[in-house]
């Protein structure tokens, strides 16, 4: 079949987005164009072009450039449209009459848990989270949900930055040690969803229950927060008891049986 024709320069243009889309931070010029396999004046051609379509952005005082937010908005668009999500988005409005505490939606992203979805309830928290905010792993509930059940080589990079930051702060309520991971790890898959209590915000208490597709993947985390006066944050209580069972419910109507 004859391959049809294109616009090379869209193609050798994009090489410099996905660098930005793989890269752990924002990149200066000469590495970008070094990882796209072009001279940094090619390179900063486009990405003036990026910049005024809102693509990349670059920091005035670092110059390095970083995805911008039609960049976000783009891959959140793509997000919200799998399977998983939009059967999830369909179904959180009645999770949420029923526990009464905003929730939320995570999916894995390039960088890590991100979350892609808020619902807020009536009695909503303030909270400094946003749309396409990445999760720590050990201190976030959808974090620790994430890393009990993707493979181990893809969070080996993070569980160790993360680790030495918590031996940094002399941090409590965090792992510090890989014993202490595969601990913490052990309990989420035994229970069946993840919790933190005062540890990625102050006075909030969450929960992250995993789904799973029909190859035994996590595709999706649905995420359960409050304030820790009015959040019940028992073990199988009034908000881990019904946020399990619909995260299983839907794990099984994407063809999950395990």
């Amino acid at each position: 079949m004859k391959e049809r024709a294109g616009i090379q320069s869209v193609e050798v243009g994009f090489s410099l987005l996905d660098v930005l889309g793989k890269a752990p931070g924002p990149l200066m010029l000469r590495d970008l164009a070094a990882a796209a396999g072009m001279s940094a004046a090619k390179a900063h051609r486009y990405l003036v072009s990026f910049q005024r379509l809102q693509l990349v952005v670059q920091d005035a005082i670092s110059t390095r450039y970083d995805l911008g937010p039609a960049a976000l908005k783009l891959g959140l668009a793509s997000l919200s449209r799998l399977d998983a999500v939009r059967l999830a988005r369909e179904r959180i409005g009645g999770l949420m009459e029923r526990i009464g505490h905003t929730l939320a939606l995570a999916v894995w992203g390039n960088r890590g848990p991100t979350i892609v979805h808020w619902e807020e309830s009536a009695q909503a928290v303030t909270v400094n989270l946003r749309l396409g905010d990445v999760m720590p792993l050990l201190a976030s509930a959808t974090g620790r949900c994430f890393a009990a059940h993707v493979p181990k080589e893809a969070i080996a990079p993070m569980l160790r930055d993360e680790m030495v930051l918590a031996q940094k702060q002399r941090r409590t309520d965090v792992p510090s040690s890989m014993a202490q991971v595969r601990t913490l790890l052990d309990e989420v898959r035994r229970r069946g969803s993840a919790r933190v209590v005062d540890t990625l915000l102050p006075g909030i208490v969450g929960f992250c229950a995993p789904v799973f597709d029909s190859d035994g993947h996590i595709v999706l985390g649905i995420v359960a927060l409050g304030p820790t006066g009015a959040f019940d944050p028992a073990w199988d209580g009034e908000v881990d008891r019904p946020l399990r069972a619909a995260a299983s419910r839907l794990s099984s109507d994407l063809g999950f049986s395990g």
